[in-house]
This record gives structure tokens, sequence and C-alpha cells, in this order.
């Protein structure tokens, strides 16, 4: 019977947790705990990180895992390259389940950079009204850009006063609308939007506002991974799930 890994944060993560239960699989989901409720899994799930490389390498053994699917986010690379390397050392088989980047649209203004750095300097502008959508962790890299009133959308309230003089926090979570992107934006009466080349659906929204209103998208590239085999739906893990042959006599 297969054990799976399944290092979660996406609302992917959360459909493959789904089909898995309803297929009668056994596993572990877990989140890295940066938001403080991850979503309710059907399947047994953990909390916190793993101690680097060697750490999941000793999980991996200790729970006799047989499949490890890696379905965080797009931009947690350093997750990624652990899994990477953990199961390669382990013999255990990996996939990714990850989404498709977004790619500009007739009417998209975007302005790409490669990482959140070049964003940062990007902003050296004059002051405007930013839409900041990269996530609670790069938050403290745009201090160096106070000049500007930024709009933040959170999955949790934030623990710590934030580094922006001029800020607005929305606490949601995700999949968005593209009215509710385009009346939010009209109602801060914002003129640029930043934001990570997450893929997939959930996030896009905004992206597609900004289309609508015909605003700038400053769009920070994903950053580089290794080399691993990659599904871009369920259907995919599941059919490798049942194929991937394993060293574990399992």
């Amino acid at each position: 019977m297969p054990n799976l890994l399944i290092l979660a944060g996406t609302t992917e993560a959360t459909a493959l947790a789904a089909a898995c239960a309803e297929q009668g699989l056994h596993g572990t989901v877990s989140f890295a705990g940066r938001v403080e409720r991850p979503v309710r899994q059907p399947l047994p799930q953990r909390v916190g990180g793993f101690g680097g490389v060697e750490g999941l390498r000793n999980y991996l053994r200790a729970h006799r895992i047989t499949h490890l699917i890696d379905a965080t986010h797009p931009f947690a690379a350093q997750m990624s390259t652990h899994a990477v390397a953990a199961a390669r050392a382990e013999g255990v088989p990996l996939i990714a389940l990850t989404r498709a980047p977004w790619s500009p649209q007739p009417g998209d203004d975007w302005h790409r950079v490669p990482d959140i750095e070049a964003a940062v300097r990007a902003l050296a502008t004059p002051p405007r009204r930013v839409m900041l959508a990269v996530g609670r962790m790069h938050l403290d890299a745009f201090a160096a850009n106070t000049q500007h009133t930024y709009l933040l959308r959170l999955v949790d309230p934030p623990r710590a006063p934030l580094p922006f003089p001029d800020c607005h926090v929305e606490v949601s979570r995700g999949p968005f609308t593209e009215n509710d992107d385009t009346a939010l934006m009209q109602a801060h009466r914002i003129d640029l939007v930043v934001s990570k080349n997450a893929g997939g659906t959930g996030a896009y929204a905004k992206i597609a506002a900004a289309r609508a209103l015909g605003l700038p998208v400053l769009m920070i590239d994903r950053p580089a991974l290794p080399a691993r085999h990659e599904a871009c739906d369920v259907a995919e893990v599941l059919d490798w799930i049942a194929h991937a042959p394993t060293d574990l006599g399992v």
C-alpha cells in the first residue's frame, strides 16, 4: 500500500489530498506553518519544517514514505529544492503537482522582473498606489520603498507592525473573483499591481482585474528549481502513484 507525503500549501494540494482520501490511499499532508489556520485535510496532517534535507530524509525513512508529492507554492524554492535532494538520496520517487505559469494576454501591461529584489528596485519611483500581492513572507523586503501607499492582501492578520507608514490590509483567503478584485482596486485607487507569477486560477483574478482597468503589473518570475518530474493536474499524479516504482519493497 502506498504511503504518501504531500508537501502542501496550495489549493492543488487540497484537491490532491481529497482525491487520495476518496481512493483510500494512506498518507500525510505537511504544511510549513506559514498560515495560522491551514485548510483542514481529509488525510492526517502535520505542521512545521523538517530541518533541512537531512531532516526530510530522516522523516522519509522513519515513516516509510513510498511517494513524495511536492504540491507547495511555485515560489517555495527552498522546500522544493530540499524535496528533490532528499527524495534522490533516499530513493523515494517524487513528483511535483504544480501550476503552469501565467502568460501575458492581449491587453496586459506586464513589466517582468526576475526576483523579489528586482521588484524592490523597480519600485524606487515617485509615490504610487500599489497593490502588493506577494504574501506576508516578503513584505519586509519592500520596506525600502515607503513612499508608496500599499494595499496588502493577507491570509492572516499581521502579528507585528507592518513596515509601511501608509497601507491598508485586506484579510481574506482565495480563490478570488475578477469582479471583486476590480472593485477592490477601484476602491483603493490602485495604479500598479505587484504580483508573483504563481499560476493557476485561484489568484488570477487580480491579473484579470488589472487588465480590465488598464493597470500595469510588475510580474515577478518564478525561481529556478532542480529538474524533477512535474504534473499539472490531480489525475496525472494519481496515475503516477499507481505506476511509479519504489525501492522500498511496497
